[in-house]
């Protein structure tokens, strides 16, 4: 028996109104330090690049993702030299 299965994407954008306009493409972006995507129709994407276009004139490429700032967590448990050091 043969089987064959589809794998249809949707926009995310019209998926949120109930509406089932079906994906060409694939938006990334990056939130507070996180790469995130987005299924999009061909309408939707040059929404998204007529939104985003104006910050590519005065933004930076970034050559290294950052790493959430943990520096709280750090400052209260002392480092494992210190502890040894004090005994």
């Amino acid at each position: 028996m043969v089987t064959e299965v589809f794998t249809r994407k949707y926009c995310d954008p019209h998926a949120v109104r109930d509406e089932k306009v079906e994906a060409t493409d694939v938006v990334q972006f990056a939130w507070e330090g996180t790469v995130r995507e987005v299924d999009a129709c061909d309408e939707c994407k040059k929404e998204h690049e007529a939104r985003y276009e104006p910050l590519v004139d005065y933004s930076r490429p970034v050559k290294k993702r950052r790493a959430p700032k943990k520096a709280a967590a750090t400052e209260e448990t002392p480092a494992p030299e210190a502890a040894s050091s004090e005994e």
